[in-house]
């Protein structure tokens, strides 16, 4: 091998290195900005019976986990909670939230364990939503 093709072969190599660099940090940086967003996520009081009735969407993102929500209030009450999008990493399991936002007829509680941040955007997009009806 000549002296020229070890010197390309090299400068791909730091090229593609450099490149990989550059990638991680971004990606790092970003995970940090999510966990950021999630943990800063606060909520409201809503008075479901001053929220009127209809049927709202409402969605939160914080990058690395989306949810649209839509949800139905009749005579001051949630009767129903559909996810419409929900993009999320492991955070599958805390699509069951909805059920207990409607049992217990309020935003705040307790997040599925596992999918803690999941439960906390899923949350706050049903809040958007209530938000929209007052």
């Amino acid at each position: 091998m000549n002296v020229s093709r070890k010197r390309i072969i090299l400068s791909i190599i730091i090229v593609t290195f450099i490149f990989g660099l550059i990638v991680g940090t971004v990606y790092l940086k970003n995970v940090a900005d999510y966990k950021k967003a999630v943990k800063e996520t606060t909520f409201d009081e809503i008075n479901v019976s001053d929220v009127s009735d209809g049927i709202y969407i409402g969605e939160y993102d914080v990058n690395f986990i989306y949810a649209k929500v839509e949800v139905t209030v009749q005579n001051g009450k949630i009767i129903d909670i559909s996810i419409l999008e929900h993009k999320h990493e492991r955070g599958k399991a805390a699509e069951a939230i909805i059920d207990e936002i409607v049992d217990e007829q309020r935003i705040d509680v307790d997040a599925i364990s596992g999918a803690t941040n999941s439960s906390t955007v899923i949350k706050k997009a049903v809040e958007n939503a209530l938000k929209s009806g007052l």
